[in-house]
């Protein structure tokens, strides 16, 4: 990504934060090679770094699911909570068409499509985290919000879509 690519980027999120209502924190960070680096950076603990997963449904609209560090995506739960027998995860490509972000960066924040928002019900467990890390479209940073926040924010589901990794 270039600078032009990483300021557009960041602008978009900072803007959608902005019309949201929702403060949010961009943290520059150094490159990170791992989920535990980049929580690290953010000042945050592992499973509070969330993953934004793109996911398509059969009908070919998408949803982002928000899934903690240390957790994977429940496929099964997920089905359930749509109310859908088929989901995928699209390639990078698709995902980059979804959202004009990289893998790695994504966020729902200043997406290019406005998608759903689902987050898994473990990231509200007592004791409720502070802040919650998230991608920024950029990989020069990270994104700190308050889980509740985002959860007004976008209208976003609190769902069980998850499983221990």
């Amino acid at each position: 990504m270039n600078k032009l690519q990483s300021d557009e980027a960041l602008t978009r999120v900072t803007l959608d934060a902005s019309r949201r209502n929702i403060p949010i924190e961009l943290v520059p960070r150094d490159k990170v090679k791992s989920l535990e680096e980049a929580a690290e950076a953010l000042g945050i603990k592992p499973a509070h770094l969330l993953k934004s997963l793109v996911i398509k449904k059969s009908d070919d609209t998408f949803v982002f699911a928000l899934i903690p560090g240390g957790r994977k995506l429940d496929w099964a739960k997920l089905r359930s909570q749509l109310g859908v027998n088929k989901l995928s995860l699209p390639d990078s490509g698709v995902a980059w068409d979804v959202t004009h972000y990289e893998s790695g960066t994504i966020t729902p924040f200043g997406s290019h499509s406005v998608l759903p928002v689902y987050i898994d019900a473990s990231v509200f467990e007592e004791p409720l985290p502070e802040h919650i890390g998230l991608g920024s479209g950029d990989r020069g940073h990270g994104l700190l919000v308050h889980p509740q926040d985002l959860v007004t924010g976008f209208d976003a589901t609190i769902a069980d879509i998850s499983a221990p990794e």
